[in-house]
């Protein structure tokens, strides 16, 4: 699978779908994700993360994690709720509790992040990701997750 074709998006694992997002060029995932199919891939990327979480990593970590995803193609951001506690990760669309942490990026750089394809200490310092709330976190998300490798 060599072009980002969303239609087939949900039917591909997660290193295949590292791989794609890997070998796609940026103009294309932003094209993509400013279109009907965003919703449907950021619903699939977040629906994803409870069987990617590593409870063995996350010790007593209890948290909730607000990733906001801007570019909606009507101007606004789509907020996800990434809840972390006994040892157990479940997944929001919305935000109903106070965040420990809250994330905000663009969505090629999201996907990036998801990915493995990006290193979100240097998204942090070069102002591609913003991370308010508990920096520690955010510095170790991470490892709390089997992040595929493209």
């Amino acid at each position: 699978m060599t072009d980002f074709d969303p239609a087939t998006f949900a039917n591909t694992d997660p290193k295949e779908f590292a791989q794609l997002v890997k070998s796609t060029p940026d103009a294309k995932i932003a094209e993509v994700m400013s279109g009907d199919l965003r919703g449907k891939i950021l619903s699939e990327v977040f629906n994803r993360m409870p069987s990617l979480f590593r409870a063995d990593r996350a010790g007593a970590t209890n948290a909730v994690i607000h990733w906001n995803i801007t570019g909606r193609p009507d101007g606004g951001t789509d907020t996800y709720e990434v809840v972390i506690e006994n040892g157990t990760c479940t997944v929001n669309e919305g935000a109903t509790r106070d965040p420990k942490l809250s994330l905000t990026m663009g969505p090629v750089e999201f996907l990036k992040i998801v990915s493995g394809g990006a290193n979100p200490v240097m998204m942090f310092m070069t102002g591609k990701l913003k991370a308010k709330g508990d920096l520690g976190l955010a510095a170790n998300i991470a490892n709390l997750f089997d992040i595929p490798k493209g």
